[in-house]
């Protein structure tokens, strides 16, 4: 059974598939192949979401298939029932689960115990399906007619805020799996932790990232500027603190200054103006933040498409 909980879970070719798939879907969006043909995939949800609710419901309809959303707090997860027991419930009802939760236990431990695809929607240590979206975004600006996965050799991201974040993580990952290059910059004891290495080394891939206090050094040269909200969900009772000691990593027109002059900003959403990102930058034409948004749709159909595909051989 293929599952799709980290960004390493493609090979480098499969990967290359699933993005020109995606550039396939984006181009003739309702005439894909119904790969979920009469198929019922669950989307349990214990994190509210805009984005990834309406992209995975309509991408699911649109490739043929049935999407169920599922609160976590409205099931009987909500009121006890172990992962293990609702992962083998759900299996004998569900031909795929997308999961948006917190610990990333939870969705290795319905993994575990699924005999359905899982994909990862979001856990706050990854969030791989919209790093699979950044990066078609930027293959669609560096090889537009082959979305080729080599345009992205060497290229630069520069990370900046809460440099601890599931964003964070799934950069890191991906650069070294992808040959990219990412420095990240953020305030003392936001640096990436034993977790996020452990990954890498499981994976068996190098510690790559540079990591600094100083802003404008991460940020120098660099091909994209990325960041994150400051305060995640389940972390409000530290925003006042979080948000103090991140000012200086404001995106900002100065910063950016600091990076290519062709440099792109990038935003996974929802973004929030004054804090993390000017509102200046946000509407520059350096800015692709929408187009990031529309291809989570046509990246994670690529992926359901293409695990539809491995799961079936």
């Amino acid at each position: 059974m293929h599952h799709f909980l980290k960004e390493t879970d493609f090979t480098l070719d499969e990967a290359q598939d699933v993005f020109k798939m995606t550039q396939a879907f984006k181009a003739d969006r309702l005439n894909c192949p119904a790969s979920l043909n009469m198929q019922s995939w669950g989307l349990l949800f214990y994190k509210s979401s805009t984005r990834t609710r309406v992209s995975f419901e309509v991408g699911i309809n649109e490739l043929g298939g049935f999407p169920i959303v599922l609160n976590a707090q409205n099931t009987q997860i909500g009121r006890g029932e172990s992962v293990a027991d609702s992962a083998k419930v759900l299996s004998r009802y569900l031909h795929g689960l997308v999961i948006r939760t917190f610990d990333h236990a939870i969705i290795e431990g319905f993994t575990a115990n699924a005999t359905m695809p899982i994909v990862n929607g979001l856990t706050d240590f990854n969030h791989p399906c919209q790093l699979y979206s950044d990066l078609f975004t930027l293959l669609e600006r560096y090889s537009p007619e082959a979305v080729d996965l080599a345009s992205l050799r060497g290229k630069k991201v520069a990370f900046l805020g809460d440099t601890a974040c599931n964003m964070a993580n799934s950069w890191i990952i991906s650069a070294a799996y992808f040959g990219m290059e990412i420095a990240l910059a953020g305030p003392e004891g936001y640096a990436p932790g034993k977790e996020l290495d452990n990954a890498l080394e499981t994976d068996g891939l190098s510690r790559n990232y540079h990591w600094t206090t100083d802003a404008a050094e991460a940020v120098r040269d660099a091909d994209v500027v990325y960041t994150d909200v400051w305060v995640s969900m389940g972390d409000e009772d530290e925003a006042e603190a979080r948000l103090k000691e991140m000012a200086p990593y404001q995106v900002s027109a100065d910063l950016m200054q600091a990076a290519k002059s062709d440099a792109y900003f990038m935003h996974c959403l929802p973004a929030h103006a004054g804090k993390e990102v000017s509102q200046a930058i946000l509407d520059s034409s350096q800015s692709i933040i929408f187009d990031q948004a529309e291809n989570r749709l046509h990246a994670q159909k690529a992926i359901l498409a293409k695990l539809a595909t491995m799961n079936k051989a």
